[in-house]
């Protein structure tokens, strides 16, 4: 009988972690190839991961609400074989054979899903939310976009070898001109998240030359920090030093724990609870503390009588919700001001603009704020946004986008009226570059026509960055979208 066991995978996200929200099997059971076994929680939302394996299960790896590291074992699954190679996801033992040989060495199974991901082959291994589309059958690659040139070819050196253990391979390897063991292989280094290319770049850090501790080599967000440790640590070494001085490395400390009841210092006052910063705090204190550090942001509001916007409402109780109709008046801004629907390139020293709209919705969550996407929302009717905000506000609260929907959008609209506050200075969500807030509607005094009138009032705050325009494309943006509140009938004849 082979076991095979299934490393946890990075979920296409860049994280290090992942929490076991509920088993989905138990040992004994038969499961399926692709058929999912456990709902994980990471950062951004909850997921179902499949078993590359078929099988028995043996071994659960973890408890419900355990965490769990990224390319640990997750789960181990019998498939009753003698004879067939155990495949473990993780290990790094052999490449494929060569053509026609008739076998092949066993190739993990973590980098059978990267492959399949890859090719687009639809087929297996593939994480639920992550998936190839099925309509990609042909296995064609994408090609990278903006990989370097290849280096010419250096001659190959010797190598010694270290011992019987020692693989071909390396005994072979290319070495680059400086006589530094070059890669075996061409492909671009393993880096799933955007921040961490990102924070290498900030810190004059080529990704390449970044190790990887993750499965299959994956760099994540704490080697580009080790990385950087590093290089600080050589940069403030002392210049009268020795060359051949040893370099003491100073591993960070953790702080030692604070006892429960502890007095605090500053305030004098005991401490009544202490808890941890689960993955999903930490992910969303990192996202706002990068948006107040980057973006140079300013904020203009204006008050808008949406009294006509009720009465359209009203009079069609089953038609789209008032939501949906300030979402497509934000998309008609966003064409008539693109430069509000992109992102700020630093490393080029470009605006971007995208063509097309991934409409982020801030939606308030047991886990806490959440912005997931309405994915191609300038592709839709009035009545199909209205059907795509609340499936999408659905899943959020219960924790079921997809990676994609979570981190697509491209521009936010904030309902704060729903949790009745009239106004707020809203972060940004980085690296968007503006976020719409709608405060709730409230029976207010008005001049209209010269005679003073109750009418529905709300007021619009809008975030900008204040590097891809200037306060005017701002206040002709939220004019766009208050005036097609304030006359719905005419700017829906418009559109």
């Amino acid at each position: 009988m082979t076991t095979r066991t299934f490393d946890l995978p990075d979920l296409g996200e860049g994280l290090t972690e992942a929490e076991v929200v509920r088993w989905l099997v138990a040992v004994g059971d038969t499961v399926a190839v692709d058929q999912p076994v456990v709902e994980v929680e990471t950062a951004k939302s909850i997921v179902e991961v499949p078993s590359p394996f078929a099988g028995t299960v043996s071994t659960l790896h973890g408890e419900e609400g355990q965490v769990l590291e990224v390319g640990g074992p997750l789960i181990s699954v019998a498939d009753g074989s003698a004879d067939e190679p155990a495949a473990v996801a993780g290990s790094d033992a052999g490449s494929e054979a060569p053509a026609g040989s008739g076998t092949a060495a066993p190739v993990s199974a973590e980098e059978r899903y990267r492959e399949e991901e890859r090719a687009g082959s639809g087929s297996g291994n593939v994480l639920i939310g992550y998936g190839t589309p099925e309509a990609q059958a042909s296995g064609r690659r994408r090609r990278p976009r903006n990989r370097p040139p290849a280096r010419p070819a250096q001659p190959a050196q010797p190598v010694q070898s270290d011992g019987p253990g020692t693989t071909p391979a390396s005994a072979s390897a290319p070495v680059s001109g400086n006589g530094a063991p070059a890669p075996a292989t061409t492909r671009p280094p393993l880096v799933t998240s955007p921040l961490v290319r990102q924070m290498a770049r900030e810190a004059g850090l080529r990704i390449s030359e970044v190790p990887g501790s993750g499965p299959g080599g994956l760099i994540t967000r704490r080697d580009v920090r080790a990385a950087i440790e590093a290089a600080r640590s050589s940069a403030t070494r002392s210049p009268a030093a020795p060359a051949d001085e040893p370099s003491v490395e100073h591993t960070p400390t953790a702080p030692a724990p604070v006892p429960a009841g502890a007095v605090d210092a500053r305030t004098g006052l005991a401490e009544s609870r202490r808890e941890p910063m689960n993955g999903f705090r930490r992910s969303v204190a990192a996202s706002l503390s990068r948006s107040r550090r980057e973006i140079p942001e300013a904020t203009v509001w204006v008050d808008v009588d949406a009294t006509e916007l009720v009465r359209l409402r009203r009079s069609q109780p089953s038609g789209p919700g008032l939501l949906s109709y300030v979402a497509r008046f934000v998309l008609a801004g966003l064409r008539a001001h693109p430069e509000l629907n992109g992102l700020v390139d630093t490393e080029r020293g470009e605006l971007v603009q995208y063509d097309g709209v991934n409409l982020g919705l801030a939606v308030q969550s047991d886990r806490g704020l959440v912005a997931p996407a309405v994915m191609g929302a300038h592709r839709l009717t009035t009545l199909e946004l209205d059907a795509e905000i609340r499936r999408v506000t659905a899943a959020a609260r219960e924790g079921r986008m997809s990676p994609a929907e979570m981190t697509g959008g491209t521009f936010t609209l904030n309902n704060y009226g729903s949790l009745r506050v009239d106004g707020s200075a809203a972060i940004i969500n980085h690296p968007q570059v503006a976020i719409l807030g709608l405060g709730r509607i409230m029976d207010r005094p008005w001049v209209v026509d010269g005679e003073l009138t109750v009418r529905k009032i709300t007021q619009l705050s809008f975030a900008f960055d204040h590097r891809v325009c200037d306060g005017g494309a701002a206040a002709g943006f939220m004019r766009v979208v208050a005036d097609a509140m304030e006359d719905p009938a005419a700017a829906i004849a418009r559109m």
